[in-house]
């Protein structure tokens, strides 16, 4: 007599059922065709991806504000899972700055337990994200402009960069606005490590003259290795790693977060939930476009979920879609999940083997890593091309820089997701309303702004309005009020009428149609 499945596990079967009539079959099922010549040759990505992942997560983690190793569990199992799941097969889940950036600003400096808490954070914004996949609401990402992504990028890039100021010299660091942290930086400089300075610079130097002979991802690590070796040969009195807290030897921990207080995280989960799944779906479609791969969103969605729950479960914080990580998979030859799961079991492995020897990191060197990851993430070409571009994209990309660099980053990103909101509802209900003048023969004439239409052949019993743009509730006023303008011109005569033609007329705009 076989066991009769759980209600849970009935539960789960059902929505996957649903899932699959939705979305089609799971995206790991291509795993069948996988043999061992592509296995062979997806590990060659894979190692590439494992070493980057190393100096990313620790720097990450530092601009995090938490424990090093939150950055390493972040970019371990989160991508296995995420590499499972979600349709892309070569965009990897890890560790990003711009989320790192959030947590800091957005949870660190306000919570008793900083580690509990991002772990907590990341299961909201997970369970979030998975909603947002069954619920397929993958369009409304489309509605956050791209002006607003790039003016936060750029404005968390700029944070970043003086947030490591401190740790370059060696001097204390601060709180508040960005302005409130340059002064108190230059006010220290006094007190500066000369030995911090030397390590930041020559590792930044370092790594710009090794970016010509080595793959990408290397410098970053190669540079982090012989720092370690110095560090620790000559005993340098200066700040590494296990000064903030050493690494354990160990796999993660397996626990379940907290969610006692979790109501307290409720708008940081939202804005942190926005932020990942822009930057992750952006990453999908730039690796989409140079593959030709096809994109199931809601798996991508809902992937990117699963990937924040394994954060939460082995002691991480909320991770995204890495466009380095990404791009650099991608490069080397990666084509299936198989490179992106293996890199993720690599990193997996980091902690148990090199934990004591990463201890030795100056944190001088993990300042320099962050400079150079977060000078990267400026684009000269594209914020060149926005300010060149419409008053609307110019107002979005000022706006939210302005909002990263002066408000809490929750906020910002509210700020950013507001101002595409408002510059979608104004191109959505802008009308185009010109007026066309009908002859004796029926035949119709536009109306020119410098001239008028000729008289004696005007028909003046009918005026014709071409109307252009969507007729719905948002644009009635200002099709009414054009309505209202014409018909006082013929004198409100009986039998002045109003008609259009146009999909999707809404009950407000048919009331308008009616009163005219």
């Amino acid at each position: 007599m076989t066991e009769r499945p759980s209600p849970l596990m009935q539960r789960a079967r059902q929505v996957s059922e649903w899932l699959r009539a939705r979305s089609g079959s799971p995206p790991w099922t291509d795993l069948r065709g996988v043999d061992r010549r592509t296995v062979r040759r997806e590990l060659v990505p894979a190692l590439g991806v494992a070493m980057l992942s190393i100096p990313q997560g620790l720097a990450y983690a530092v601009i995090a504000g938490l424990p090093p190793a939150a950055g390493l569990y972040a970019g371990a199992l989160p991508a296995v899972v995420g590499s499972l799941i979600r349709s892309s097969r070569t965009a990897l889940v890890g560790p990003s700055n711009a989320v790192s950036l959030l947590v800091a600003t957005s949870v660190i400096s306000q919570l008793p337990d900083p580690l509990a808490a991002a772990a907590t954070l990341a299961l909201m914004v997970g369970v979030m994200q998975i909603l947002a996949g069954v619920l397929r609401l993958d369009a409304l990402v489309d509605f956050i402009s791209r002006s607003v992504v790039t003016g936060y990028i750029t404005g968390a890039a700029t944070l970043i960069v003086v947030g490591q100021l401190p740790n370059v010299t060696g001097t204390l660091r601060s709180g508040g606005d960005i302005l409130s942290r340059l002064g108190h930086w230059l006010s220290t400089l006094p007190l500066l490590d000369p030995i911090a300075v030397l390590i930041a610079c020559t590792s930044v130097a370092g790594i710009v003259v090794l970016r010509w002979w080595l793959p990408k991802g290397f410098p970053a690590l190669a540079v982090m290795a012989v720092s370690v070796v110095v560090s620790w040969a000559f005993d340098l009195d200066v700040d590494t790693i296990a000064d903030i807290a050493h690494i354990p030897q160990a796999l993660p921990p397996l626990a379940l977060p907290s969610i006692a207080g979790a109501y307290r995280l409720f708008p940081v989960a939202v804005a942190t939930m926005v932020l990942s799944l822009v930057e992750s779906t952006s990453v999908s479609r730039t690796l989409a476009d140079r593959s030709g791969q096809r994109l199931r969103m809601p798996w991508d969605f809902a992937g990117l979920g699963a990937a924040n729950v394994a954060a939460a479960l082995t002691g991480a914080y909320p991770v995204s879609g890495s466009l380095a990580r990404s791009g650099l998979n991608y490069t080397l030859g990666a084509r299936t999940r198989i490179a992106g799961m293996t890199a993720g079991g690599l990193v997996l492995l980091v902690p148990v083997v090199l934990g004591g020897v990463l201890d030795y990191t100056p944190v001088a060197t993990l300042a320099a890593v962050i400079l150079v990851v977060a000078v990267d993430l400026v684009d000269p070409v594209a914020i060149r091309s926005l300010l060149r571009s419409g008053p609307a994209d110019r107002f979005a990309f000022l706006g939210t820089v302005l909002g990263t660099w002066f408000l809490p980053l929750d906020e910002a990103i509210y700020l950013g997701v507001a101002i595409s909101v408002v510059l979608f509802l104004r191109r959505v209900r802008l009308l185009v309303i010109r007026e066309l003048w009908i002859d004796r023969k029926l035949r119709l004439y536009e109306v020119e702004a410098d001239r008028p239409a000729p008289t004696g052949v005007r028909c003046r019993a009918v005026r014709v309005l071409h109307v252009e743009g969507p007729l719905f509730f948002g644009s009635a006023s200002e099709l009414d009020a054009a309505l209202t303008e014409r018909i006082d011109d013929l004198g409100g005569r009986p039998g002045a009428r109003g008609a259009a033609q146009a999909q999707g007329l809404d009950f407000t705009v048919g009331a308008v149609l009616r009163r005219a």
